[in-house]
């Protein structure tokens, strides 16, 4: 599971964005798995369980993963949170919370299902995902084109920030790039290797550079084994995206539209 966060926090994501003050709780993607739980089996039990336990941490952890194996070791539950890296507790806690909620609606008594918001991801499952990883891309999403087309400047200073994300590996799983008036956020969740870490940033930021061109945002959430689980892919961004995951801001003194 490499992920820039977001997350759906899944490998990682990696973002420019327009506006830094896009709400934590936005939704962004949801993926929902087709097999469903059986009611009041062990593992709908397992999965009760987890979810619980992933609403508390939240309140005191930015990121957390646990294996429920309460109702039968036989039929395990596997689940994790994570939030973005500047969030307080507070906001954190908010978002999982809000995450669950929606979750719920979106993939009513699916056995697996993960959910991005800009601020948080969440995934459950009854495969044993944690730290595995895979590069390859789930959901993506570019802004608008930059006003009066190609411009040199512009694109040299998204190129430098997207660059800053990975000039350094000592600086953990949450990092902020920049240049100029462009700013990259990205993250991984934390079941992942350095060097995972360090692959799935590699990948997400040139998938940033060959998809979103000339525009003015751009988000990119790699996979973690989810997408070969996960059916359904639900997909909603107002406006031009962010990550929480969450996560990038492209802007220029409040006014980078007119660049």
């Amino acid at each position: 599971m490499t992920k820039l966060l977001l997350i759906f926090l899944f490998a990682c994501v990696a973002s420019l964005s327009a506006s830094a003050s896009d709400g934590y709780t936005d939704f962004v993607y949801a993926g929902c798995s087709q097999p469903k739980c059986t009611p009041g089996s062990p593992y709908q039990f397992n999965v009760e369980s987890l979810l619980a336990s992933l609403a508390n941490a939240a309140a005191y952890s930015s990121y957390a993963n646990f294996t429920s194996t309460a109702a039968a070791s036989s039929s395990p539950a596997y689940g994790l949170f994570q939030c973005r890296g500047d969030l307080p507790f507070s906001d954190c806690h908010s978002c999982v919370r809000s995450a669950l909620s929606q979750l719920s609606s979106l993939c009513p008594s699916a056995a697996g299902a993960a959910i991005q918001f800009r601020g948080c991801f969440l995934r459950y499952g009854n495969d044993s995902f944690l730290g595995k990883a895979d590069t390859s891309v789930l959901y993506k999403k570019c802004g608008p084109p930059v006003g009066g087309g190609y411009n040199s400047d512009m694109l040299g200073m998204r190129d430098a920030a997207l660059a800053d994300l990975t000039s350094d590996s000592a600086r953990g799983s949450y990092r902020i790039g920049a240049a100029g008036y462009v700013q990259a956020v990205a993250q991984c969740v934390g079941d992942q290797s350095a060097k995972h870490c360090e692959d799935c940033l590699a990948a997400a930021v040139a998938e940033l550079r060959a998809a979103c061109g000339f525009a003015v945002a751009g988000d990119a959430y790699l996979d973690d084994e989810a997408g070969k689980t996960l059916a359904i892919i639900i997909g909603l961004i107002a406006g031009v995206a962010l990550i929480i995951v969450l996560l990038s801001f492209l802007r220029k003194a409040g006014n980078y539209g007119k660049y």
